[in-house]
């Protein structure tokens, strides 16, 4: 029996919305205090009643005069110890933050709680006045795909008439237009703040990548989601999820009903176990997409591909049957433009629109073309996990009928257990693989690439033939795999995709694979005579 569908088009007028007074009263300390069940310091319960908060922040260099400041204990020092140079009006902290308050004699107000990131999110969604209450917001998560998945969406609705606010790794946009900021899911005040900025702008529609950091770390408590999406699970993050499972179970708390983070319905991608898992851990108010079983409530038939990377399916669900066109390439591109559609359907968007949008979309970063007019394929994406390295070159050797060269490395300060991983994985695909630098961070670099290299190796005696290097300059790698390739061959530059910085020992150098790789085509076919 088909499970139930989360709304139709007119849900949004089911949502119960408040009615917003003329003028939106900032709440005071003692409402704050109340909503979070605080202890108050420093203050009386009348002056409380008074003392009107209008903003909050982390960072005590954001801080403004009438906010909050929510000093949080760090890795290496607690954020009570930079109180006294900012000019909030209280602070919100814990035990640990108000003995050093303490310490620095600073008498303002204080509310203190066990666990600020608990309750970071509630607090921010009330000084904004709960903007995602007067939006529809659409939540994507999962390890590989989100923010292909955000952009078709993007697309597709705004091709649809309405206006977009975006969220997610390569940064916010608010009706097209880039607004800066540094995490894929945005710390909880920077969230609502943004969400707040939105509903002004007349933004009606938020498409929003929701990581396991930002579950994990309550970054979306107080968001208010109409639909979650999940692409699928692979290795990734197990720095921070010490296994698969707790991986599982941090993205698990974006849909489970009985998790104060969950959205009211979601599509669930079920092309892999996770997500079979997932559908049932979601209840009644989810829907499932399949590429593969025909039972899905969201199903994709008829794929075709062109030469040039082109795709096209047909998509069925809800009564629909549609026919799209997709430019991007890679059998993962066409789960997550059938992921844009459902959840589009979901949230009452013509699909018509969407598919138009879809048809004319392009992602940065994500099997981006790099095309000086030479006679092979020459890709960068974002490819940084082993299962996401696996699909980028299964894609290309399916539309290239010579060789295979990738570029790849590691990042440092991140998930150890991965790096051989995606030696195994460029080695079991590729006839060339160049193992270089990605961003090492504070790590040597050299350690990094060894562990890649390892995996290549090894996987390496049990496959056929592959050219293994080491080229830790990351731009001499570049230029070795162009010098490399011939007509009919395809190269991809995998791991940093959109990114414009390399990170070694902590310095953030300019880099940008796009530019890179494109000043090294101009470079052979200009000797050459080539251009």
């Amino acid at each position: 029996m088909p499970r139930p569908h989360c709304h139709d088009g007119s849900a949004l007028a089911a949502r119960e919305r408040k009615d917003l007074p003329a003028v939106i009263m900032a709440p005071t300390l003692k409402d704050i205090a109340a909503l979070i069940d605080a202890t108050v310091h420093h203050i009386t319960d009348d002056a409380a009643a008074q003392l009107s908060l209008s903003t909050i922040a982390l960072d005590s260099r954001k801080v403004e005069s009438g906010g909050i400041f929510a000093a949080l204990p760090g890795t290496k020092i607690h954020g009570a110890h930079f109180a006294g140079d900012t000019p909030c009006a209280a602070i919100l902290t814990d035990a640990q933050g108000v003995a050093l308050l303490a310490e620095q004699q600073d008498d303002r107000p204080i509310l203190e709680v066990p666990d600020v990131r608990a309750v970071l999110g509630i607090i921010a969604a009330r000084i904004y006045d709960d903007p995602s209450a007067d939006l529809t917001v659409i939540g994507i998560t999962g390890t590989s795909g989100k923010t292909t998945t955000s952009y078709l969406l993007e697309a597709g609705l705004m091709a649809a008439g309405k206006k977009v606010g975006l969220i997610g790794t390569t940064g916010t946009r608010i009706n097209g237009e880039a607004v800066p900021t540094q995490l894929t899911t945005p710390e909880a005040p920077t969230l609502q703040a943004l969400l707040k900025r939105m509903a002004a702008e007349g933004v009606t529609h938020v498409v929003m990548e929701v990581s396991s950091h930002a579950l994990a770390l309550g970054r979306v408590q107080g968001v208010q989601f109409d639909v979650a999406g999940f692409t699928n699970l692979s290795q990734d993050h197990l720095d921070f999820h010490p296994t698969m499972v707790e991986y599982f179970e941090t993205k698990a708390l974006f849909f489970k009903p009985d998790s104060p983070l969950h959205a009211r319905c979601s599509v669930i991608c079920i092309d892999d176990q996770w997500g079979k898992d997932m559908l049932k851990l979601a209840g009644p108010a989810a829907r499932s997409l399949s590429l593969d079983q025909d039972q899905a409530d969201y199903r994709v038939t008829g794929i075709t591909s062109e030469a040039t990377g082109g795709q096209h399916f047909d998509f069925h669900g809800n009564g629909h049957e549609l026919a799209v066109d997709m430019p991007l390439p890679g059998r993962f591109n066409i789960a997550n433009a059938a992921l844009a559609l459902a959840l589009a359907d979901v949230v009452g968007i013509s699909l018509a629109d969407v598919a138009t949008g879809i048809s004319h979309v392009g992602v940065p970063g994500r099997m981006e073309r790099v095309d000086v007019g030479q006679e092979f394929l020459a890709v960068v994406d974002y490819a940084h996990k082993p299962a996401a390295v696996a699909a980028v070159l299964d894609t290309v050797r399916a539309q290239v009928p010579g060789r295979i060269g990738v570029v790849i490395g590691a990042g440092g300060d991140r998930d150890r257990s991965k790096r051989a991983v995606m030696g195994v994985k460029a080695a079991e695909r590729a006839d060339l693989v160049i193992i270089t630098d990605d961003n090492p961070r504070s790590e040597d670099p050299a350690v990094i690439r060894a562990a890649v290299l390892a995996g290549a190796r090894e996987a390496a005696t049990d496959t056929a033939a592959v050219d293994i290097r080491e080229i830790g300059d990351r731009r001499n790698a570049i230029i070795a795999a162009v010098e490399w390739a011939q007509p009919g061959d395809g190269i991809v530059i995998a791991g940093k995709g959109h990114e414009v910085g390399q990170l070694i020992a902590g310095v953030n150098h300019h880099f940008d694979d796009r530019e890179e790789l494109r000043a090294a085509l101009v470079a052979r076919f200009a000797q050459k005579g080539q251009l």
